[in-house]
């Protein structure tokens, strides 16, 4: 039997905090300025858009802590156990002067009317903490998920730029304080399960894998929360109710990475920024895509097996892994099966997932050699925003210049992640030529009857997939650097 607690705990700053009375869908950014009066994370979006609210999040690695930005406004109360939460509060510099980062932001003029700098000098100070000497895109990468309405960026980045002259990490309390959080955040994860709660207002957060499959099993109702980037969004904007709720964000065994000669496994956990290392070295051609998911702080949050599980038609993941031929590990109790991810998508909220199975892991086979891939996101914003489409393009072309094989694979246009079978079997046997190209271009409309939305009509995009593939095959004849000049 597993030993079970009846309180969230985790630091706050300087402090340990326990909670037994906590709602499932209490909101970090709600408990810190309504609850604790600690007022400096603001609410600018409350969908983890804008970064006002950004705070820095703790948490154990192996031996190591880590600190992530991620926006208070969609990450859970109850998804803090055994962490350590950094508010602005709690930045201070030596003698009651200012931190580095702060110094930093005033004498390059780094904020105007102020709303947005709380959010920009943690989104910094956690930049600062992994790298004291970044480069200009590094400060970009980390500032994406921070907007400013009237300062504008060049003095904010400026000020990224300056924070070591005023000091090093190693001064920096939160360096001196490292040993001790550490052995306070290993002390909390005493190997209980944790329940506090009640009927919908029940949280769960288990102990192990295990512990989470077994509960699982036998409470399929309950709601699985990980990186809570799309489900804090269902309590912040439509008001749901999300209880019970399983939270799984802490669990090391899902944040495994597993490697060989053949394929690449990620299990359910893994962040898209701690799999970004991984994806760069055996998918390069993934790389830019990877960095336009959102901001960086819901790249700390967000995670590969959420945004398959969840089956949007519109998550960015699925196309290029389903054009990569993914394989999708499910788990309920003990009993495990293997699916193609493609197989997994029925229709528009319909998954082929069992009540009380979930997803465990997803295996990429590497991209054989002599074959050529390429993916592609549209979308309004360049970065941190959702798709209009995103389209994914595999083929093998032989000695003779004919193609042997082709996987495209498409999200935004259909219900689901979808192949474009029609045009596939249009390409193969045929010559690897813009003739050939321009003949399949029709099949997109038997593969997709895409619709009109905010985001885009559905004449845009069948008509932008249809160009995708023409900037694929001309990006094959080495035509990519000169098309991607005449873009910029």
């Amino acid at each position: 039997m597993v030993e079970v607690a009846n309180a969230i705990r985790f630091l706050l700053n300087g402090e340990e905090i326990s909670l037994t009375d906590v709602a499932p869908d209490l909101t970090l950014l709600d408990w810190l300025r309504l609850e604790r009066r600690l007022r400096g994370s603001k609410e600018g979006c409350a969908e983890g858009d804008c970064g006002a609210c950004t705070v820095l999040v703790g948490r154990l690695a192996g031996d190591e802590i880590i600190y992530d930005s991620v926006t208070a406004c969609i990450r859970f109360v109850a998804s803090l156990h055994g962490t350590h939460v950094v508010t602005i509060e709690h930045l201070r510099g030596e003698n009651g002067a200012l931190h580095p980062v702060q110094q930093a932001m005033v004498d390059h003029h780094g904020s105007q009317c102020g709303f947005c700098t709380p959010g920009f000098v943690m989104s910094l100070y956690g930049l600062w903490m992994r790298d004291p000497d970044p480069s200009r895109n590094a400060i970009e990468k980390a500032l994406q998920g921070n907007l400013c309405r009237c300062t504008g960026y060049a003095p904010i980045i400026r000020a990224g730029q300056a924070i070591s002259s005023y000091g090093q990490p190693q001064g920096d309390p939160l360096w001196a304080e490292r040993i001790a959080v550490k052995d306070r955040i290993r002390a909390i994860h005493d190997g209980r399960r944790v329940e506090v709660g009640t009927g919908e207002n029940r949280i769960i957060i288990p102990a192990s894998l295990d512990d989470f499959a077994a509960f699982y099993a036998e409470n399929p109702e309950a709601r699985i929360v990980a990186g809570s980037t799309d489900v804090g969004l269902w309590v912040t904007k439509f008001m749901r109710r999300i209880g019970p709720v399983i939270f799984i964000g802490h669990l090391p065994e899902l944040k495994r990475i597993a490697e060989n000669d053949s394929e690449v496994r990620f299990y359910a956990g893994v962040t898209y920024s701690e799999a970004l290392p991984v994806i760069q070295a055996n998918f390069p051609q993934l790389g830019e895509l990877w960095n336009r998911f959102a901001g960086e702080q819901v790249r700390n949050m967000g995670t590969i097996g959420g945004n398959i599980a969840n089956g949007s038609p519109i998550g960015d993941t699925p196309p290029p892994f389903i054009a990569l031929g993914a394989k999708l590990h499910l788990r309920r109790g003990e009993h495990r099966r293997e699916i193609k991810l493609e197989d997994y998508f029925l229709a528009y909220g319909k998954q082929d997932r069992q009540p009380g199975e979930f997803v465990e892991s997803i295996t990429i086979p590497l991209l054989p050699a002599g074959e050529t891939f390429a993916t592609y996101k549209i979308s309004k914003r360049r970065e941190e925003d959702i798709s209009a489409l995103c389209g994914a393009f595999r083929v093998f072309v032989n000695d003779a210049g004919i193609v042997g094989m082709a996987r495209i694979a498409f999200g935004g246009m259909a219900a689901t992640p979808k192949r474009a079978r029609a045009v596939e079997a249009a390409l193969v046997g045929k010559p690897w030529t813009m003739d050939s190209v321009e003949t399949v271009l029709p099949a997109f409309a038997e593969d997709y009857q895409p619709i009109s939305d905010m985001r885009a009509s559905a004449e845009y995009r069948l008509l932008a997939a249809q160009n995708l593939l023409k900037r694929f095959f001309l990006e094959t004849q080495g035509q990519g650097e000169r098309l991607k000049r005449e873009v910029a």
